[in-house]
């Protein structure tokens, strides 16, 4: 070596995110009543599909990962966030985005649709512009909750630096 600097993978652009991590059932991380089914798409400026990227979620001691498909789409079963005695958040899960195109993976949070009071209540949800908390709230659709990830442009999903 001569000194030459080698880049790492959060200096490349690359589709090797699918390939690299996953683990059976990466997707499913609950059972029971408090089963959360979870659905959605992810989606670039354009509304395209991001078919090479890789959603992480979690609450508590719950992780679950999945790779998007031909069409953006993930999905997830996770056991329904709880309130953490003393935090002041709203139930909610940690999400983390992988792709094409990012230098560093981007961190969001899913809300409850059924939590409005809790949610009025959160401390990050409230530091959110009014317009775009929507962006972070999960609907409901019959028994599946949807939770559609837009990287940039009109309704844009509100991500986090941490």
């Amino acid at each position: 070596m001569s000194g030459e600097r080698q880049p790492t993978p959060s200096q490349t652009v690359g589709p090797f995110f699918g390939f690299a991590l996953p683990f059976e059932h990466d997707y499913d991380a609950g059972e029971g009543e408090q089963a959360l089914r979870i659905e959605g798409r992810l989606t670039d400026g354009q509304g395209q599909s991001v078919p090479d990227g890789l959603i992480e979620v979690w609450s508590g001691d719950q992780f679950a990962r999945c790779r998007t498909d031909e069409e953006g789409a993930f999905r997830f079963v996770i056991s329904r966030p709880q309130r953490r005695p003393g935090d002041g958040d709203a139930p909610h899960l940690d999400v983390a985005v992988f792709a094409r195109g990012l230098l560093r993976h981007l961190v969001t949070r899913m809300y409850l649709p059924d939590e409005s009071a809790s949610n009025a209540q959160d401390r990050v949800l409230r530091s959110v512009d009014e317009n775009r908390r929507s962006s972070l709230i999960a609907e409901r659709d019959g028994q599946i909750l949807r939770f559609d990830i837009r990287l940039q442009g009109e309704k844009e999903t509100v991500f986090f630096a941490i």
